[in-house]
């Protein structure tokens, strides 16, 4: 693991994030980290996500193996948690639905027999959290997207805006409408 750094966990909506199908390793190496690009151009190794846990159940069968479904203004992130996420299976095992929560974790694909790509976050940690956190991670995430709209659109030269653009040909105007719905549920909830 010598020579790779923890990586900064990435903000994104529900929405972009279920959208997101390209996956690619940085590197020949074995360690060498996984990514999960966007398609606004995000490059996610963690996420950063705050939402409502609104469903938690324990699908395992020889030891406990939670799922979970946290929803932000855009839609929903399905989240597992077991015995290698142990902190955080605890936490999905204790709290009461629903929950603000405030969670750090992995992207993980899962491609089906008919080639749909699944996304879910397998969770370093959770914690509860309050409506203020939520609406403050809302405002962020829609600071962060609509820069990196900004990015698409201006002909960046990033290797990411590149590399989501030649891969995605992503509907800008689709992904404005979604930080404008998540900024819009700011409004109602005042």
């Amino acid at each position: 693991m010598a020579g790779y750094s923890r990586e900064v966990a990435r903000r994104v909506f529900a929405q972009e994030f279920r959208e997101s199908t390209l996956t690619f390793k940085d590197g020949d190496d074995q360690y060498a980290p996984q990514y999960l690009m966007t398609p606004t151009g995000a490059r996610v190794n963690r996420i950063f996500i705050v939402g409502t846990l609104i469903e938690k159940e324990d699908i395992g069968t020889d030891s406990e193996y939670w799922r979970g479904r946290v929803i932000d203004p855009t839609g929903s992130f399905m989240i597992y948690a077991g015995q290698y996420q142990p902190e955080a299976a605890q936490v999905l095992a204790e709290c009461e639905t629903p929950a603000f929560v405030a969670i750090v974790g992995k992207p993980s694909t899962y491609t089906t027999g008919e080639g749909d790509v699944l996304t879910s976050v397998r969770p370093e940690s959770i914690h509860i959290v309050d409506g203020q956190t939520r609406d403050i991670w809302v405002m962020d995430t829609a600071k962060k997207t609509l820069t990196r709209l900004k990015e698409l659109e201006g002909g960046s030269d990033s290797q990411d805006v590149e590399k989501a653009k030649e891969y995605y040909a992503p509907d800008v105007k689709h992904y404005y409408s979604m930080v404008s719905q998540a900024l819009q549920s700011l409004k109602e909830s005042y």
